[in-house]
């Protein structure tokens, strides 16, 4: 498969059978971090907004989300039941997505980001 370079030919790289489900992963954690840019970086489909909102990805079994790990430790118990590693989050195809989850990362995220940022403008 070839690399892909924007967000759009990733999205249509995602197998047919999983690109809805996928669509909707990516239009959920777009619509939770307003004014974000939607860019490729490390391969995947990333939102920057005050630098790395978060990286998602699409895999054979799942898709996931890489949030940094203030985020896994922030949502620990609303995790259970996710298969999780310091910095990833694996949500199985065919199952529901979490859009309130997902949500509230994003969100925590945006946040967290703003603040570095504005933390960084005053010195």
């Amino acid at each position: 498969m070839k690399k892909a370079t924007t967000v759009k030919a990733y999205i249509q790289q995602v197998p047919s059978e999983q690109r809805e489900q996928f669509i909707q992963f990516h239009e959920t954690i777009l619509a939770n971090a307003p004014g974000a840019e939607s860019c490729m970086s490390y391969g995947m489909p990333a939102i920057k907004l005050h630098g790395v909102v978060v990286y998602y990805a699409n895999w054979e079994k799942h898709m996931a989300i890489y949030p940094m790990p203030s985020a896994l430790k922030k949502f620990a118990e609303q995790l259970d039941g996710y298969v999780t590693s310091k910095s990833t989050i694996q949500f199985p195809h065919g199952k529901p997505i979490p859009k309130k989850l997902i949500k509230d990362i994003v969100t925590f995220r945006v946040v967290e980001n703003k603040k570095k940022y504005e933390a960084k403008k005053r010195k």
